[in-house]
């Protein structure tokens, strides 16, 4: 059983707060600005990585292109900024890493993501496309 400590929420506020000069807003809430505009659905996700295959995801809202590196954990999720077409995003997932990740929205079937963090010990940085292909089932 883990024990959590009763101040470690308040750190990652403080630590988005020291590192990113700003006062983050929750993720998960009802201002969530570009991440609800970006329509469900299938979406073909390919790395500007040399041999990377594209992969096909069944995106519900936006918000399934933030953790991406991080996508069966539960994390801690701040918004660092945000306009009608960007979200900065940083996260948290206790034990398993952290990561922060800009969302640009060219149109509404092409995403471009960013993202850089620590995953399973190890660094990481990304770049990639994301076109909406159709729903998903079909």
């Amino acid at each position: 059983m883990r024990v959590r400590h009763p101040f470690s929420r308040g750190l990652s506020v403080i630590f988005a707060v020291v590192v990113f000069g700003v006062v983050p807003a929750s993720a998960d809430g009802q201002n969530a600005g570009v991440l609800d505009s970006i329509q469900s659905g299938n979406w073909e996700l390919r790395l500007r990585e040399p041999g990377a295959e594209p992969k096909l995801i069944c995106a519900m809202s936006g918000r399934n292109f933030i953790q991406l590196r991080h996508s069966s954990d539960t994390c801690d999720r701040f918004v660092v900024s945000q306009s009608d077409t960007e979200v900065v995003i940083q996260y948290t997932c206790r034990g398993h890493g952290y990561g922060r990740t800009r969302i640009l929205r060219e149109t509404g079937r092409l995403l471009k993501i960013d993202s850089q963090g620590i995953a399973n010990g190890l660094p990481f940085e990304f770049t990639a496309e994301a076109r909406r292909v159709g729903d998903c089932g079909g």
